[in-house]
């Protein structure tokens, strides 16, 4: 159906007027013509704001970022990106994104339920919004107001016309950050680490490529082994809290090549993460190291190295004795990886494992995944997505049904987090790691048969939990990490916004 921001005309009965009123009538519409026109081409704007609606939290958002006519309004998390910014004009438009588009009622339809989209500015009554003392706003030529529908709080949640009754879910404040929950004050020079650890969630695990995750850390973040003589050298930071010394590696890796044998641990408790095939951890014939040089990047402007994972490589601690979460204990944790270096091969996580290396149990893991794997199909797209690890599959939210709330993050560097109170909740998060807030994929009751977690509290990078054991095959998936972290106890989304933030000034490129 073709949208058309024109009504029909009714028949209407015409009255013969005399030339001097047809005159004046004339002269009279070409004025209101010229001065309605002149309105709209020209109109002054007021600084672009978020609109936040004041039952959820969330913001006023242009569906899936599309600068696409026709595009519905939802919530969704703040993220301060131009999808999420609006203006209104002298004209009466509601503007977003930049500036470019404006927010119609559609089909000029006037009744409770029209859904609003974005449009070509066209200077239409459809296009013409007042917001009322109340804080709500209302569309001129319908009377109705903007109105997240059945009072709905969740991402993706439609925003649409209803008759106007005061309530909350219609109601829109002009302030917002990324999430609608204060950020703590951390000191200066913080890092991940010291933000949870200000939030009451310690970090009992914590592994970087590329920096210092607590302020106060000077040790090494990973060693390297080259092939010229099988010998070793462990790269740390320049500086305390500082980013990696990749010159180092660049020296000793000189004229020859080097992989990643072990990435360590910053958390103090020991939990350093092994190649599996190691010494140290066993593998399967299959299971080798990741190549140390397969990717550089800067971070802080300072040049460092990734850990590029592609199939066979994967690395694994058992933390049970050493802080890592077990059985039904509440545990979150983050990590920055890539959109761009990804696979449908089973499965790039992060997070808490079997000690047994096998598939013990639904709830025997809790881990990020990251990845193209539509575990139990009715995927929309192809990913990239956020999902969780809990084993016997890939969440992508409370079922094993599609979450229509997930979206694809295809962007060089992305932010990934996973908490759960391990008895009834858990929550996925996902955002640029270069700009932007988190935006909450699921916060919801855990699967059927999840309840109570059984985590094992090993540690897994790189693949799945029944992986690369010495009769147990190799790692399928691809992936990328920069940096990552576990804690104990329930992140606050005040504390996860807060360790996104100090991801996005860490300055990846």
């Amino acid at each position: 159906m073709q949208h058309s921001s024109v009504p029909p005309r009714d028949p209407a009965v015409r009255r013969r007027r005399s030339p001097a009123a047809v005159a004046a009538s004339v002269v009279a519409v070409l004025a209101t013509v010229l001065a309605a026109t002149l309105t709209w081409t020209s109109p002054a704007l007021a600084a672009a704001a978020p609109l936040v609606s004041a039952a959820s939290g969330r913001c006023l958002d242009v569906k899936g970022n599309v600068d696409t006519a026709g595009t519905t309004l939802d919530i969704w998390d703040c993220s301060g990106q131009a999808n999420q910014a609006f203006e209104f004009t002298s004209a009466g438009e509601l503007r977003t994104l930049n500036g470019t588009r404006c927010v119609d009622a559609y089909g000029n339809q006037t009744a409770p339920g029209t859904q609003v989209i974005i449009w070509s500015c066209n200077g239409q009554a459809n296009q013409k919004w007042r917001r009322n003392s109340d804080d709500s706003i209302a569309g001129t030529q319908s009377g109705l107001c903007l109105d997240v529908n059945q009072a709905g709080t969740a991402n993706g949640t439609a925003v649409i016309l209803w008759t106007c009754n005061g309530q909350a879910n219609q109601k829109w404040n002009t302030t917002a950050g990324p999430s609608p929950t204060p950020t703590p004050t951390s000191p200066g020079g913080a890092r991940p680490c010291d933000i949870y650890a200000s939030g009451g969630t310690p970090c009992v695990a914590a592994h970087s490529m590329v920096r210092a995750l607590l302020g106060s850390y000077n040790g090494n973040l990973y060693q390297v082994r080259r092939s010229s003589d099988n010998a070793t050298r462990n790269i740390g930071v320049l500086a305390a809290g500082g980013y990696a010394n990749a010159a180092a590696q660049d020296s000793f890796c000189s004229g020859t090549s080097c992989v990643v044998t072990v990435v360590y641990d910053q958390s103090g408790r020991g939990n350093d993460l092994w190649y599996q095939g190691s010494s140290v951890v066993p593998g399967s014939p299959q299971s080798r190291p990741a190549t140390a040089t397969s990717e550089s990047l800067t971070a802080g402007g300072n040049k460092a190295y990734s850990l590029y994972i592609n199939p066979g490589n994967s690395y694994w601690r058992d933390g049970h004795l050493t802080g890592v979460p077990t059985g039904s204990a509440p545990e979150g944790m983050y990590m920055v990886t890539s959109g761009t270096h990804v696979n449908s091969g089973c499965c790039f996580d992060y997070g808490n494992s079997e000690t047994t290396r096998k598939a013990d149990a639904a709830g025997a893991m809790d881990a990020i995944n990251f990845g193209k794997q539509c575990w139990f199909g009715g995927c929309s797209g192809t990913g990239p997505w956020v999902q969780a690890d809990l084993e016997w599959g890939l969440f992508p939210g409370g079922s094993q049904s599609w979450n229509p709330n997930q979206r694809a993050f295809t962007s060089k560097f992305v932010t990934a987090t996973l908490k759960n109170n391990g008895t009834s909740r858990f929550a996925i998060k996902g955002s640029d790691a270069q700009s932007g807030g988190l935006y909450t994929l699921y916060d919801g009751s855990l699967p059927p048969g999840y309840n109570p977690m059984k985590k094992q509290g090993a540690i897994i990078l790189g693949s799945g939990g029944d992986c690369c054991k010495p009769d147990g095959g190799a790692n399928l998936s691809a992936g990328t990490f920069y940096e990552g972290a576990m804690v104990a106890g329930y992140p606050s989304d005040a504390t996860e916004n807060a360790v996104q933030a100090n991801v996005v000034a860490a300055g990846y490129r």
